[in-house]
Parts: C-alpha cells; sequence; structure tokens
C-alpha cells in the first residue's frame, strides 16, 4: 500500500521526484501551499490517492461480504445488481429532481442498490433449494442487463443529464473531493466495524444453514447485518466515484489464495488488497491516457475481465 500510496503521488501528466513528494505532503500537512510546482502537483493528488485507497478497500470488503452471505465465488456489487440499482436512483435523481450534493447522491445510491439487492435475492430465491449461487448470479445478470435498460431509456431523451451521469458512469476517483470524502466516510466506517464483526458469524455460514445454526449463529441477522454493510460500502462508494467494476470480484479470489477462507483474515486483506489495486488501476490511467487520463473503472474493467474469465472455466458446474 506505502509503494502503490507513492506512486500515486508521484505519477501523471507531471512525474515528480521522491523530494517534491515528500515536500507536498509536508505542505500539505502544515495547511500551506508548497512553493515548488512539483509539490504543488503532489498537493493536487492527494484527495484523489485518498479517495481511490477508501473507495478500492469498501469494493473490496464489500466483495468478500458477498461472496461469504451467497456462498457465490462470482459475487460481487456489479455482477450482483447493486452497482446498476445505485446508478439507476442517481440517474433517476439527476434527471428528474436535479440533484447535486454529495448527500443526495449517496441516499439515493444507498436506496437503489439495497432495492436492487433485495430483489436479486428474492428472486434467486425462488423455487426449490432456495437461494443457491447459481440462481442468485442468474439473478443478479438479468437484473443488472434490466436496469442498465432503464437508465438508458430515462438518459436518452435528456441531454443535460446524460452530460452530468456520463463522466460519473465510468467509474474514478479523478473528481475527488474533501467534503464529498467527508459525507460518505461516517457510513463507510460504520458499515466496516460491522463487516468485520459478522467475520466469525459468516466462517459458521460457509458451513451451511443447519450446521451454523447448531454452532449457535442466528442465520438470519448474520446475512441481513453482512448483506446491509455489503450494499452500504458499494452504494457509498458508488455515490462518489461511480460504478467502478471488478474490484470486489477479483480481490477477494486473491485473498483467498493466499490467506485462506477464515473470513477474520479474508475481510481485511480483501480491503487493504482493494485499496491498492484501486490506486494503482487509477495511476496506470493516468500514465497510458497521457496528455489527459484514463478513467480507473475502465483498467479495473480491462484488468478484472480475464480474471472472471479465469475463474468461470476453473470452476465445475453440476448443474444447469
Amino acid at each position: 500500500m506505502a509503494v502503490s500510496v507513492v506512486l500515486s503521488l508521484a505519477l501523471g501528466s507531471r512525474p515528480v521526484s521522491l523530494g517534491e513528494v515528500t515536500d507536498g505532503i509536508s505542505a500539505w500537512l502544515g495547511g500551506r501551499t508548497a512553493d515548488e510546482i512539483g509539490a504543488i502537483a503532489v498537493q493536487e493528488r492527494i484527495p484523489r490517492t485518498v479517495l481511490a485507497l477508501i473507495a478500492g478497500a469498501a469494493l473490496g470488503l464489500s466483495g468478500g461480504l458477498m461472496q461469504a452471505v451467497t456462498r457465490n465465488p462470482i459475487a460481487d456489487p456489479g455482477i450482483l445488481g447493486v452497482n446498476t440499482g445505485a446508478a439507476l436512483f442517481v440517474v433517476c435523481g439527476i434527471a428528474f429532481l436535479g440533484i447535486t450534493s454529495a448527500f443526495q447522491y449517496l441516499a439515493l445510491a444507498f436506496v437503489g442498490g439495497t432495492l436492487a439487492a433485495i430483489f436479486v435475492y428474492v428472486v434467486g430465491s425462488i423455487g426449490p433449494g432456495g437461494s443457491t449461487p447459481i440462481k442468485l448470479a442468474l439473478a443478479g445478470a438479468a437484473t443488472t442487463a434490466a436496469l442498465s435498460s432503464l437508465v438508458s431509456a430515462v438518459l436518452l431523451p435528456r441531454i443535460a443529464a446524460m452530460d452530468a451521469f456520463r463522466f460519473w458512469q465510468v467509474g474514478g476517483v479523478a473528481g475527488a473531493d474533501w467534503g464529498t470524502m467527508a459525507v460518505v466516510a461516517p457510513f463507510l466506517a460504520v458499515a466496516a466495524v460491522i463487516a468485520l464483526l459478522c467475520a466469525p458469524a459468516l466462517n459458521a455460514l460457509a458451513l451451511g444453514d443447519d450446521v451454523a445454526v447448531g454452532l449457535g449463529v442466528n442465520v438470519r441477522y448474520a446475512r441481513l447485518f453482512a448483506s446491509a454493510a455489503g450494499v452500504a460500502l458499494c452504494a457509498a462508494v458508488t455515490a462518489v466515484a461511480g460504478p467502478i467494476a471488478f474490484v470486489g470480484l477479483m480481490v477477494p479470489h486473491v485473498a483467498r489464495m493466499l490467506f485462506g477462507p477464515d473470513q477474520r483474515w479474508l475481510l481485511p486483506v480483501s480491503a487493504l488488497g482493494g485499496a491498492v489495486i484501486l490506486a494503482v488501476s487509477d495511476t496506470i490511467g493516468r500514465l497510458i491516457g497521457y496528455p489527459g487520463e484514463v478513467e480507473a473503472g475502465i483498467v479495473t474493467a480491462f484488468v478484472g475481465a480475464p480474471i472472471l474469465i479465469i475463474i468461470a472455466r476453473r470452476t465445475r458446474m453440476k448443474a444447469l
């Protein structure tokens, strides 16, 4: 993480030296403007680096929670429809309500993500066997496709809303703002604490509901709190950085390969890994898009798509 932070501060349209990075950080901590142009560039990059770390950590943690709750190796906020549900409500807010504040974005994203998650779970629970991993994945894919069509239907006749939405839709941290981060930080902190407290119960759920009940776990409340934390983490990030895909999918898999399935290790490591991945993706986007930049959401999708293909090829499907 330390390396990713240094790279994020040092690299971009104007590369700077380590000395300028130090000067920029010192000036920022001292509440003054740096003297050198390189140090000033570092000061300008600090907010987006902090947002990349926060958003990446939240997405990695959210993905780990959703995979644990659904017992589905390809579950993440994007595949289960949470990102698209949040995006639809934000689009409707932009188009019909004229929302502009970070709190309005956050509220609508949270409501939309929550409703989408509930809908996917209800649809995936219909029929024999309840909410199996395969049914949840299929329900999430169908819901994502339907909600994406609604987003397009709302935007196409409204040029002004499309202009306001198109930069947000890609997903990135270029528009980092301390005021916006201050609004979402309490929600992210509370959701992260709840997620980590749910880790022992999620370990029991991995053994099956019957075994978890025998171990004294209240299965319904464990799923409810873990799911609520996952949706809150994803919705808050979506509100400030747009629907960034694949971080919540690939990071928990790497963490699981390195540290095993114990959620007490898996969830914190997923948060750290997500922070590193998004910070590095943002840095790569600035380098390959010179003199402009490629949004971090595009870079994570480019990296995450092959990961999804590998997971799908290695997963043996017992039935369709």
